[in-house]
């Protein structure tokens, strides 16, 4: 067999070669924007399972019980070893049991605070659905009740009481509340608001530690949550905290509100934001304009009366005042 010549087409091959150029880009394995934010709302609407609160219900009283039964052993076992040493720690039990049922009781205030709130809310909305005047001056008097022990609403209150018999509708009455009481409220609430998503924008954009922004997120937004519900007259205690956390979450979650674009953030940029900024610092801007989003979900929540369209707050301009000033055009 003979061995003949091996003809090699390299045009042929350099016109089939693949061009680098040309090469579908390499999937971004980075995390998208807003994760952190987005992340800490997933976990606080999360609605635990039937099956965990028994758990945990169960474990309280088993541990209450425990705990119970060893502090009256030992302050019987002490009296009777050194009787005026057990009589003092059995003092200072009662003084713990004291302070724990205050704690109770305010936390039961809190609620019931809370709850006077929503009933407001509720009050105002049927008035302004049926515009019904009589409605509404009852819902006006129940509103300076309210706030008759702040004595920043004070000029507001009086305002409000010389003015309301001038009003023929609802819908001028309840605007009238809003001009008179709420306004200064909703300036303080929107100051609030400004101030969590600047800290939470500069600790994602310059703490490269791995979940401290979803922790300085989640810590920020329940800080700013609680201060909004005492801004508007909640006075939120641990627990009423933490179901209010939960209403507002779950509210953003259920709404598809917990996400952010490019419209969002253009008033602080221009244009196409996410692609001119590095990831950290587009990270850290989109986080910072959910903290927003999340406050004036928390506003609308906390508010005794319902946002009429003069007074209720843009997103986008309390983005572009808390985040504006981090962050120059590119």
């Amino acid at each position: 067999m003979t061995n003949g010549p091996v003809l090699i087409d390299l045009e042929g091959e350099a016109q089939s070669a693949p061009n680098v150029s040309q090469a579908p880009p390499v999937p971004d394995m980075i995390p998208p924007q807003g994760q952190a934010m987005q992340a800490a709302a997933r976990m606080a609407a999360r609605k635990p399972s039937a099956l965990t609160k028994w758990f945990w219900g169960l474990a309280l009283a088993v541990i209450g019980a425990v705990v119970s039964v060893a502090a009256w052993d030992f302050a019987t076992s002490l009296v009777e070893r050194a009787p005026i040493l057990g009589w003092i720690v059995t003092g200072l039990l009662a003084a713990l049991v004291l302070v724990a049922l205050v704690i109770a009781l305010r936390e039961m205030a809190a609620i019931g605070r809370l709850a006077r709130v929503d009933e407001l809310r509720r009050s105002a909305d049927a008035a302004l659905a049926a515009d019904d005047l009589a409605q509404a001056r009852a819902v006006t008097e129940r509103l300076v009740s309210f706030y008759k022990g702040r004595d920043e609403t004070r000029w507001g209150r009086e305002r409000l009481c010389e003015r309301a018999d001038d009003q023929f509708d609802a819908v001028a009455l309840l605007a009238l509340a809003e001009d008179e009481l709420l306004a200064p409220l909703d300036d303080a609430a929107s100051r609030e608001v400004e101030a969590a998503a600047r800290q939470v924008a500069t600790v994602t954009a310059l703490v490269p530690l791995a979940l401290a922004d979803v922790a300085t997120a989640l810590a920020a937004s329940l800080r700013m949550i609680r201060r909004i519900a005492e801004i508007y007259g909640g006075r939120a205690g641990f627990l009423g905290s933490w179901r209010l956390t939960r209403a507002v979450f779950v509210h953003l979650v259920a709404t598809g509100a917990v996400a952010v674009g490019d419209d969002l953030l253009e008033p602080i940029l221009g244009g196409s934001i996410l692609g001119k900024l590095s990831r950290r610092f587009g990270e850290g801007l989109v986080n910072g304009a959910l903290s927003a989003r999340v406050g004036v979900a928390a506003m609308e929540v906390c508010r005794p009366l319902p946002f009429s369209p003069r007074h209720k707050p843009s997103t986008r301009g309390m983005v572009k005042r808390a985040l504006g000033g981090l962050f120059s055009k590119g």
